[in-house]
């Protein structure tokens, strides 16, 4: 006999941040209760007219808001921007864009560049090693073989040793 599979929970908190939503917005039953992992998914399924327009016009918590204006959240606190925006605020924002928001977009492009490139680094096959290099590197700090292929001590196994050595003569007195 089975047991009954309890769906699991999540604090409204949580499922704020999932939603992409500005958590104080939301209504009171949403802000008071706890919401499972099928009523979350049907949210974002069909989501509800509240939720629907808090998307729609805000206020949207600060990681919506600086997707939106195309900077990172580090680059709105540089802006002076600590709190959530509405959907026309940011509008405004972007359509008259201040000096910082403007550097700040440079910057993070500018990240987002070098991210990609490290990442196709990364993802590029790697040239073969040298046979001779392969065949003979010698790893002998970490304790693993030298060039003729025997084992050695790491630093850490060669203490303890001289320690057990050095108790063994004192105890013999």
């Amino acid at each position: 006999m089975s047991k009954t599979k309890k769906s699991q929970v999540m604090k409204p908190s949580t499922a704020a941040v999932k939603l992409d939503v500005y958590l104080p917005a939301t209504p009171p039953e949403f802000q008071d209760g706890v919401v499972s992992r099928e009523e979350l998914d049907e949210l974002q399924r069909n989501p509800p007219q509240w939720l629907a327009d808090l998307r729609r016009n805000g206020p949207h918590p600060r990681n919506v808001v600086a997707a939106r204006l195309r900077v990172s959240n580090s680059g709105l606190a540089r802006g002076g921007i600590t709190g959530p925006l509405t959907t026309a605020e940011i509008a405004a924002l972007a359509a008259d864009p201040p000096e910082w928001l403007t550097q700040e977009r440079e910057t993070h492009a500018e990240v987002r560049r070098e991210q990609r490139r490290l990442a196709e680094r990364r993802a590029e096959p790697e040239p073969a090693k040298p046979a001779a290099q392969a065949k003979n590197g010698a790893r002998t700090k970490s304790g693993a073989q030298t060039k003729s292929g025997a084992q050695t001590k790491s630093g850490a196994q060669t203490k303890r040793a001289g320690r057990a050595k050095t108790g063994a003569r004192q105890s013999g007195r």
